[in-house]
C-alpha cells in the first residue's frame, strides 16, 4: 500500500472544554497519512485517479470552520469518518495537535488510525 500524506495543516476551530475556549477559535495542527494505490494515477500521470490532497485539505478546512467540539478526540473521529466516506479512503491515520494546551509542552493531542491497511 502506498501512503499519501499531508503534514502540518493548520486549521482554526472552536475546540475545548472550558467556557472561555467555547468563545474563541484555536489553532489545531493536523498530520495525515492515507492509504492509496498510486500505481494507477502514476501510470498515466492522471490527477483524477490520485488522492487530491488539495481537495482533501479544502474539506478539512471546511470541516474545521463549522466544528464545535470539546474534545480533540471527537474532532479526530468525526473528521476521519468524513474523509473516508467523501474520498473513498480505506485507511487513514490522523494526528491532531493542540499547541499551547499544556504550557510546558509544545503540543498535546491524539492520533487515530481507522480502516484497513
Amino acid at each position: 500500500m502506498d501512503i499519501v500524506f499531508i503534514e502540518g495543516l493548520e486549521v482554526d476551530t472552536v475546540i475545548g472544554a472550558y467556557d472561555w475556549e467555547r468563545e474563541i477559535r484555536q489553532c489545531l495542527r493536523l498530520d495525515f497519512s492515507f492509504g492509496w494505490d498510486n500505481r494507477l494515477p502514476a501510470a498515466d500521470d492522471d490527477l483524477t485517479q490520485a488522492l487530491d490532497y488539495a481537495k482533501v485539505s479544502e474539506a478539512v478546512q471546511a470541516f474545521a470552520e463549522t466544528a464545535r467540539f470539546e474534545l480533540v478526540e471527537t474532532f479526530a473521529e468525526r473528521l476521519a469518518a468524513i474523509l473516508m466516506n467523501d474520498f473513498s479512503i480505506t485507511w487513514l491515520r490522523v494526528r491532531v495537535t493542540k499547541p499551547g494546551a499544556v504550557p510546558a509542552a509544545k503540543g498535546v493531542g491524539v492520533e487515530i488510525e481507522r480502516g484497513c491497511r
